[in-house]
């Protein structure tokens, strides 16, 4: 995400120039950039707004800050929410004793600048600095860094990042997607209420980014990547391709016509207890058990979801259905 330096909000004198508000501006604007670059001087100070002291200089590594709260589970004062949930749900704290935060039940935040405890608001009741430029009173959130264009979405119920513009909630998966996927993406209701299938981690909740597969599950997209790096192409819930493979089995044809089937297994016996009607077949009683002699078996295609009866090969058995490879055999 680009990341760029917002304008600061000024107070107008009435009946000021164009030109008069244009060097307040470029002076407020130059005054934030020192600021957020830790290059803030006592002089510079005063010509920050009230609001604006201390803007990004306070915080934890989750949230640039001007406030901490008091988590109503344990009376404890913490920097944020995810400062909470890593403390009391370390290694080291009885199990017993693990809990996560109850975001929306915040009732108290502790000024950084001046330490007054206070209800939730955006602003100090006492040194009258702004807690946070971007300020959720639902989700008791606050946060300077705007660049991350926080947004408060009412289907999911909790902040989200990226433009409120640039996403859409599907109320059936219960999440918010791309606007590039709105006519697109299958839906899976609650898609994003699970955990990742590869780390585990609470998809709904989790800062790191989320992708949705062809099928429809979701997953980090870090842990897509390291599936692709280790060869892994499948969806690890319903087994279906997680991108276009018709180049790999395009190869697949050609290493199949390449490799003739050894003597072996051209007349493949399969093990029964019953019979089928096949006229391609032949059958023999051995200890009790109907063998019976063939080239073909019973394929499911984990793509396309149809159940052929192919011929026998190898190295893998192809879907006359949708023409993949990502077949599992279901019996002989």
């Amino acid at each position: 995400m680009d990341h760029h330096i917002e304008s600061p909000r000024t107070i107008e004198p009435r009946n000021s120039s164009s030109k008069g508000r244009q060097a307040v501006d470029v002076e407020l604007y130059s005054a934030e950039y020192k600021l957020k670059n830790n290059q803030m001087t006592n002089e510079d100070a005063d010509q920050v707004p009230l609001l604006d002291r201390g803007r990004m200089q306070y915080g934890c590594p989750h949230y640039r800050r001007r406030c901490r709260i008091r988590a109503p589970c344990c009376n404890e004062i913490f920097d944020c929410r995810h400062c909470h949930n890593e403390a009391k749900n370390n290694i080291d704290v009885n199990q017993e004793e693990r809990h996560d935060i109850p975001r929306h039940l915040v009732q108290q935040v502790i000024c950084s600048l001046c330490g007054t405890e206070q209800e939730v608001r955006q602003v100090c009741i006492n040194c009258g600095v702004c807690m946070g430029k971007y300020f959720c009173e639902t989700c008791k959130l606050f946060d300077d860094d705007t660049s991350k264009n926080q947004y408060h979405c009412n289907g999911c119920g909790i902040c989200r990042i990226g433009g409120q513009e640039n996403f859409f909630h599907c109320f059936k998966c219960g999440c918010c997607y791309s606007i590039l996927l709105k006519n697109s993406h299958p839906c899976v209701e609650g898609a994003m209420h699970h955990d990742c299938p590869v780390c585990f981690e609470y998809l709904f909740e989790s800062r790191n980014d989320v992708t949705v597969l062809p099928c429809g599950h979701t997953i980090h997209q870090n842990c897509l990547k390291e599936m692709r790096d280790h060869f892994q192409y499948a969806c690890p819930l319903c087994s279906k391709s997680v991108c276009d493979m018709s180049k790999v089995w395009e190869k697949f044809d050609m290493e199949i016509a390449a490799t003739p089937m050894p003597e072996p297994y051209q007349n493949k016996m399969v093990g029964h207890t019953y019979t089928h009607a096949r006229t391609h077949a032949r059958t023999y009683n051995l200890g009790g058990y109907l063998w019976i002699t063939a080239a073909q078996v019973w394929i499911l295609c984990n793509d396309c979801g149809a159940t052929s009866y192919v011929q026998y090969h190898v190295v893998a058995q192809k879907c006359p259905n949708c023409k993949s490879y990502n077949t599992r055999q279901t019996r002989g």
